[in-house]
């Protein structure tokens, strides 16, 4: 069963543009370079103060490290803001480094501390950048990249003699799904791409004659496979 004022908010959803940006996940990786050793540590994180969490984790994790430079991106899901740190290295030869590789890769909501432990060998700002540069880029490319596309949380209440009618629609379509709750009724809780969720709600009450309740949770982003 739905109302007109569902209806809307979701006939809304599909007639909005999709928004997806470019995250990764978690990574570590480590090189070395005229014995110096670079360890690029990588993490998923929204917002800022989880950033700097993860980089206070770095550097409590390698305390005799000569330099823990770091930098972020945060807010794929509105106006990214940005923050680098050279963590005693010369201006411009780490941070920005850091900053460009995850930049120049289109990542957004990611953290990356590249540990340098320092092998006795200088070398040079060219070489620093370098160094920074590939570290950098080899956690990232071993974090991986994940889609993120805005997504419309839906909870959805019926008999036990729809499940498998229902069950059926969702096969049909790429989003998340929860473990099937049941109780007097099944309840069940799904993200699923805006541009699909009209059509969605559609087949469902298709094939239910319109007896499936539905309620509209938050639109947010999601990674969903597919």
């Amino acid at each position: 069963m739905t109302d007109e004022s569902f209806m809307r908010l979701i006939q809304e959803d599909s007639n909005t543009p999709e928004r997806s940006y470019v995250t990764c996940g978690d990574s570590r990786t480590r090189f070395t370079e005229k014995k110096s050793v670079f360890i690029a540590s990588c993490a998923h994180v929204e917002t800022e103060n989880a950033a700097m969490a993860f980089v206070q984790k770095i550097k409590a994790e390698f305390p005799d490290a000569r330099h823990n430079v770091y930098a972020y991106s945060v807010g794929g899901g509105s106006v990214p803001a940005i923050r680098f740190s050279d963590d005693g290295e010369p201006k411009g030869t780490a941070g920005m480094p850091v900053l460009d590789a995850i930049t120049k890769g289109g990542i957004v909501d990611v953290a990356v501390v590249v540990t340098r432990y320092f092998g006795g060998i200088l070398l040079g700002a060219s070489g620093l950048t370098r160094a920074y540069s590939n570290s950098a880029s080899d956690g990232l490319s071993a974090a991986g990249r994940i889609r993120m596309v805005t997504a419309r949380n839906l909870k959805l209440k019926f008999g036990y003699d729809q499940y498998g009618r229902i069950t059926k629609v969702l096969d049909g379509f790429t989003l998340l799904r929860s473990e099937p709750v049941f109780e007097e009724n099944v309840t069940m809780e799904l993200f699923v791409p805006t541009s699909d969720v009209f059509r969605l709600v559609t087949e469902i009450n298709d094939v239910t004659s319109a007896t499936c309740l539905f309620e509209a949770g938050e639109k947010c982003f999601k990674h969903i496979e597919g």
